[in-house]
């Protein structure tokens, strides 16, 4: 029988898994486990004792547990907001600025937000439910989370307003994968642009378990009426991470590109957004914009 064996980090929860032949092959796991925890920082020291070592057999597995470890007050110097001061904001680690939204001098809170949200996006994913979950962590506090990357995401579109003008889709992806590539749910947004191509504005339309075929057409154009817009430029994501359209993508893109004429609207794209940056151009690929 070959038992599944896992390092569990006290502090974040994460598991580091190990395979054995034997039970006994544990005292082996305890002496090659990892100086630190990959994902949170944490040290950690795994022993054999009544306290730390908690060994239970489910389904031919076992789970080594580790207590979290104490974080001794750090040094006047090495708290958060003076390493801001010495070094500046692009010196200072992820966790240490996610420390300083949180108010926290020990690092401890933020430390477990890095164990069970890895990256930025992982976070930025996150309800306020799951982000509450975290010890030390409530409503009002999520929210602060939450506000911060908003703002870091507002931040990045209008610190590079010429990304605004649209010249091609790399263009309009450059708005729309900060917007869209994290969501969890689906999301339909409509960018909003004037004689130039300019985007003056952006709109969620809809949200959660989306199906384009059901996308009302007045409802993507009464915002572009309203504002007086030029052209619009539509976008969903797939929260699968595939951005390759499907015939019902196609079918509604085809449908929004024949009223635009009819409101002497343009649309000028339909953008299907993935994960890791991946996106696809119905305009460049010529899906539903055969007569356009």
């Amino acid at each position: 029988m070959l038992y599944q064996v896992s390092m569990k980090c006290g502090l974040c929860g994460s598991l580091f898994p190990y395979s054995l032949e034997h039970q006994e092959d544990v005292e082996s796991v305890l002496q090659e486990a990892v100086d630190a925890c990959p994902h949170c920082g944490a040290p950690m020291d795994p022993q054999v004792t009544d306290e730390v070592y908690d060994i239970r057999e489910t389904q031919a597995s076992f789970v080594i547990t580790q207590p979290a470890p104490e974080f001794p007050e750090l040094p006047e110097r090495e708290q958060p907001i003076n390493r801001l001061r010495e070094v500046g904001a692009y010196g200072v680690s992820n966790t240490e600025l996610l420390a300083l939204v949180l108010r926290q001098s020990d690092l401890e809170t933020a430390l477990h937000i890095r164990g069970e949200f890895p990256t930025l996006a992982d976070l930025a994913r996150a309800t306020e439910e799951e982000i509450t979950q975290i010890p030390g962590i409530g409503p009002q506090t999520a929210g602060a989370l939450r506000a911060a990357l908003e703002l870091g995401r507002r931040l990045l579109n209008e610190a590079l307003p010429n990304r605004r003008q649209i010249r091609s889709p790399d263009d309009a992806a450059a708005i729309l994968l900060p917007l869209l590539a994290h969501q969890e749910q689906e999301h339909f947004v409509v960018l909003y642009l004037n004689t130039r191509n300019i985007v003056t504005d952006e709109e969620i339309l809809y949200k959660g378990s989306l199906n384009t075929s059901v996308v009302r057409i007045s409802e993507v154009f009464r915002g572009a009426v309203r504002r007086n817009c030029a052209a619009i430029i539509v976008a969903h994501n797939h929260p699968s991470g595939d951005p390759d359209p499907s015939p019902e993508d196609v079918a509604l893109t085809r449908r929004l590109v024949e009223a635009g004429k009819m409101l002497d609207v343009q649309v000028l794209d339909h953008l299907v957004i993935g994960t890791h940056l991946a996106f696809v151009s119905l305009h460049e690929r010529g899906l539903g914009f055969e007569d356009a």
